[in-house]
C-alpha cells in the first residue's frame, strides 16, 4: 500500500524535541469482534466468559478433514458496518490464508482477506473542538477469524491455551495514516466504537477484548517524508492508546535526535510502566505467504443486497448530532456528549420531545449523567426514567418549581421513585409566585439589614446577597425572577 499524506501540518500537534519540532504520524488497525451468536466459519457459540475450551468445534480446533462454512450473518454485519463508515462495498471479495505459527492458532494459518477485502475506502469524522472537524480516512475493512488465547500466568513453567475465541469473526478496520496526535487517536477510537455500537455490529467492550487496536506510530519533521513506523499490538483501552502513542513518539524522537535510526518492529504497551517494549521484528505481507483459501468461494453481492443492508441502518451519530442541534436548539458540544452513546441519545430525546431542548439537555447532562457517574450506574439502570425527568422539566418550565427545588425533587425521585408532579403537591414544594407573599419576605429582610441596603444602593451587585436571603427564608420556594424584580424596585436600582 502506498502511503499518501492528506493532512496539512498543524503546529498545535507538533512535539518539541531538543533539535526542533517533530510531527507524529499514526495509523490504526482496529479489530472489532462481530456481534453474532456463532463464529465466522463454524456453529460454535461466541458467548463471552464460558469455561476454557467449551465453545470449540472440530472446525475451530482444526481437526483433519474439517471444512469452513461462511456465517452469512457475519457478512451482513460487515457490509452494514461498511455502509455506516460511508465506505465502498466491494461486490466481490476473496478469503485468503495468512500463514504463521502461534500456539493458539490451531490451523497454522488464519483465514483473512488480503488484496480483495469486503469493504474499501471510507471516512470517519472527528469533532476536535477549536480545531474543527478532522476527516480520517479508512483504507479498508476485511473479515477474518480470531486466534485463541494463550494464558501464561497460571503455572510457573507452562502456558495454557483457550480456544473459545478461536474462529470468532473479526472486522479489521484499517485507517489511513491520517491521525496526528494522541488526542486525535483517542477521539478516533471513541468515535469508531460509537458507530459500531449504534449499528449493533460490535459491542465495543475493549476490556473484554471484543475491540482492540494495533497502533502504527512514526515521527518526522513537520511536512517531511514518512518515517519508519513501529506497531504497538493489542491495545485494549482508549486511555492506554493515548499513553502508548505519547511514549512511543517520545522514544523515537529521542533515538533520532541522538543520531540513531528506528527499527521497524512490533511492540507491546505495558500499562503499569506506561512504556512500550520490543516484541518482534515487524512482518511484511510477503512473510505471511498469502494465497486464496481453496475451501472458500469468493463472496459476491449485487446492488439489491447492498441496498437492503442500507435500508435497515439506524440514524448514525453524525446525523443525530446535526438533528439535535437543529431541532432542539442545543449547542454542538452538548449534542456531542449526548450522541456519544446511543442509549443516552435515546434517553435525551425521550425527555426533550415536545419540551425545551436546552433545559432538557442541561438536566440530562448535568444532573442525570452526574449522578449516574457518581453512583457508577449505567443509564439503562437509571432509577429516574425519561418520563420522570421530563415531568421535572415540565414543572420547571411551568414555573411550578425553582431550580433549587427541582434538584431536591430529583433526589427524591432518584431514591424513592414516584410521580414528580404528585410529590410536589403532596409535599408542598410548589414555587411561591404570589408577589404579595414574596414582597412581605423582602420587606422583612430589608428592614433587618439597613446597612446592607445602603451598600446595595452604592454597589448594585449586592442584590445577589438579598436574593439569597429571600430564597433561604422561603425555603427555595420563592420565584427567583419575582424576587429580583421586587428587590430592584425596593432598592431603587
Amino acid at each position: 500500500m502506498t502511503l499518501v499524506d492528506t493532512r496539512t501540518p498543524n503546529p498545535k500537534n507538533f512535539v518539541a524535541g531538543a533539535t526542533g519540532d517533530w510531527e507524529v504520524i499514526i495509523g490504526m488497525e482496529v479489530h472489532a469482534q462481530v456481534t453474532s451468536e456463532s463464529k465466522l466459519f463454524s456453529g460454535s457459540s461466541t458467548e463471552f466468559g464460558q469455561p476454557p475450551n467449551s465453545n470449540v468445534s472440530f472446525v475451530d480446533a482444526a481437526m483433519p478433514g474439517m471444512l469452513p462454512v461462511i456465517n452469512s450473518e457475519c457478512v451482513r454485519q460487515a457490509v452494514r458496518t461498511g455502509i455506516g463508515l460511508k465506505a465502498k462495498i466491494n461486490k466481490r471479495s476473496i478469503f485468503d490464508r495468512k500463514n504463521y505459527f502461534y500456539p493458539d492458532l490451531p490451523q497454522g494459518y488464519q483465514i483473512s482477506q488480503y488484496l480483495d477485502p469486503i469493504v474499501g475506502e471510507g471516512t470517519v469524522l472527528l469533532d476536535m473542538g477549536e480545531d474543527g472537524t478532522v476527516q480520517i480516512g479508512v483504507e479498508r475493512l476485511h473479515l477474518e477469524q480470531d486466534a485463541g488465547k494463550s494464558i501464561h500466568d497460571q503455572h510457573p513453567n507452562m502456558s495454557f491455551v483457550d480456544l473459545n475465541r478461536s474462529g470468532v469473526a473479526l472486522m479489521e478496520i484499517v485507517s489511513k495514516p491520517d491521525l496526528r496526535s494522541s488526542g486525535e487517536a483517542r477521539a478516533y477510537l471513541s468515535k469508531l466504537r460509537t458507530i459500531l455500537r449504534y449499528l449493533g455490529t460490535c459491542d465495543g467492550n475493549m476490556e473484554q477484548g471484543s475491540m482492540r487496536a494495533d497502533i502504527n506510530v512514526s515521527v518526522r519533521r513537520p511536512g517531511g517524508e514518512f518515517g519508519t513506523r513501529c506497531e504497538i499490538k493489542n491495545v485494549n483501552s482508549v486511555r492506554f492508546a493515548g499513553q502508548a502513542i505519547e511514549y512511543e513518539a517520545r522514544r523515537q524522537i529521542d533515538i533520532l535526535e541522538d543520531g540513531g535510526s528506528i527499527d521497524q518492529e512490533t511492540r507491546l504497551f505495558d500499562p503499569k510502566s506506561g512504556e512500550t517494549r520490543s516484541m518482534r521484528s515487524k512482518e511484511e505481507a510477503h512473510d505471511y505467504r498469502y494465497f486464496p483459501d481453496p475451501d472458500l468461494l469468493p463472496l459476491e453481492f449485487d446492488d439489491a443486497f447492498i441496498a437492503k443492508m442500507a435500508e435497515g441502518l439506524p440514524e448514525l451519530p453524525d446525523e443525530k448530532h446535526a438533528r439535535f442541534v437543529r431541532d432542539y436548539g442545543i449547542t454542538p458540544y452538548d449534542a456531542s456528549v449526548l450522541v456519544s452513546d446511543r442509549e443516552s441519545a435515546d434517553f435525551y430525546e425521550a425527555v426533550a420531545r415536545g419540551r425545551d431542548g436546552k433545559l432538557s439537555a442541561n438536566w440530562v447532562i448535568n444532573e442525570l449523567f452526574g449522578r449516574l457517574s457518581k453512583d457508577g450506574t449505567a443509564i439503562g439502570d437509571s432509577p429516574v426514567s425519561a418520563s420522570q425527568l421530563g415531568s421535572i422539566v415540565d414543572l420547571i418550565g411551568k414555573g411550578d418549581i425553582s431550580g433549587k427545588i427541582a434538584k431536591d425533587l430529583f433526589e427524591i425521585v432518584w431514591t424513592e421513585g414516584g410521580d414528580p408532579a404528585q410529590i410536589v403537591e403532596s409535599r408542598g414544594m410548589k414555587q411561591v409566585t404570589d408577589t404579595g407573599a414574596i414582597e412581605k419576605v423582602v420587606d422583612d429582610i430589608l428592614a433587618a439589614n439597613p446597612d446592607k441596603v445602603a451598600q446595595a444602593k452604592e454597589k448594585p451587585t449586592m442584590i445577589g446577597w438579598f436574593v439569597g436571603q429571600v430564597m433561604k427564608a422561603s425555603q427555595g420556594k420563592a420565584n427567583p425572577q419575582a424576587v429580583n424584580e421586587i428587590l430592584k424596585r425596593k432598592l431603587g436600582i
